[in-house]
């Protein structure tokens, strides 16, 4: 029996996706539980019909990504951070102090758990962090930490 997933089912599939499974195991379980509907010709064209749209919104969206990491990588972030006498600064630089720079810097929101910092930021200097925008789209901002 074929089915049409509406939500992701463990070890099964996606959303959105046709898949072959035992006749027993789609009338009782998938069906009844709103978990998935039977491939008919009519749903097959909503499907079909539910793919270009997200086809769209995807190509959209990566647009979207791709005007944000153009703007992101011009020149590196200023991060200010209170510092020493030796150059150290006191603590160190997190997700969230890169967040509110490219909110206030480049006019972008940016979730602070998308943010990973590659090095341990204890000195005054410059650093990579990697963004990641989901769906294997990623990319590397150089920020620099100067004293405040």
């Amino acid at each position: 029996m074929q089915v049409i997933l509406i939500q992701d089912v463990n070890n099964l599939g996606g959303a959105n996706e046709l898949v072959t499974v035992k006749d027993g195991y789609g009338r009782n379980y998938l069906i009844p539980h709103k978990f998935a509907v039977e491939a008919s010709s009519s749903n097959l064209k909503r499907l079909a019909e539910r793919q270009k749209q997200m086809a769209k919104k995807e190509e959209k969206l990566l647009a979207e990504i791709n005007s944000v990491v153009n703007v992101l990588q011009e020149s590196p972030l200023k991060i200010g951070a209170k510092t020493g006498t030796s150059g150290k600064i006191f603590g160190s630089v997190t997700s969230v102090q890169i967040a509110r720079a490219i909110r206030e810097q480049r006019g972008y929101e940016i979730d602070r758990r998308k943010i990973t910092i590659l090095d341990d930021v204890k000195e005054l200097g410059s650093y990579k962090a990697k963004i990641d925008f989901g769906k294997g789209h990623e990319t590397e901002v150089d920020f620099e930490v100067i004293a405040e």
